[in-house]
């Protein structure tokens, strides 16, 4: 099941960027080597580069350069490929089906990245990293469904009812 739009927007609010230009995403994706999932994609172009709950960090590939998708995933790409970083996750960063590619972070300390699929008819799966340890989880579900057990407070490795007690919000990037 992939989780939609609206779902996400009951719990986190209207999004108010709406962004309906596709080429930011077909230069980045071409630059990469991959097709982002489109409920990824959907995401982002609706709400932009926001920060929720005060604590996970999306962010689009037009933004400017402080908090631009595709700035972040270039150095998160050659942060995951330093030797003693790799052995940090299941697998190697990358655009190659089995690899992984970096497409949000937490204040907390988390790494989000997606999972290429092994072929074009597999779902992205979603990995999350955490940096004060070797721990890694691999959900088995698209990035929006994701999403949507982290806006519901299930424990999705970035999950902290803390920062959010009156329930999801967000926030634009400054």
């Amino acid at each position: 099941m992939v989780a939609t739009l609206p779902e996400i927007t009951a719990l986190l609010g209207e999004p108010r960027f709406n962004w309906s230009d596709p080429a930011p995403w077909i230069e980045l994706e071409q630059e990469l080597g991959i097709e982002f999932p489109a409920d990824f994609r959907e995401i982002v172009d609706a709400y932009g580069s926001i920060q929720i709950n005060g604590q996970l960090y999306l962010e689009h590939p037009a933004g400017h350069l402080l908090h631009s998708l595709g700035e972040t995933i270039r150095g998160d790409l050659e942060l995951w490929r330093e030797e003693d970083m790799a052995e940090f996750l299941p697998s190697p960063v990358g655009a190659n089906p089995g690899e992984l590619m970096p497409v949000a972070t937490a204040m907390t300390g988390e790494a989000v990245l997606l999972r290429v699929p092994d072929n074009p008819s597999s779902p992205w799966r979603v990995v999350v990293q955490e940096f004060d340890s070797p721990a890694w989880t691999l959900y088995e579900m698209t990035f929006s469904d994701w999403l949507l057990a982290y806006l519901k407070g299930r424990d999705v490795t970035v999950c902290s009812r803390n920062f959010a007690p009156d329930g999801p919000f967000y926030e634009f990037l400054p």
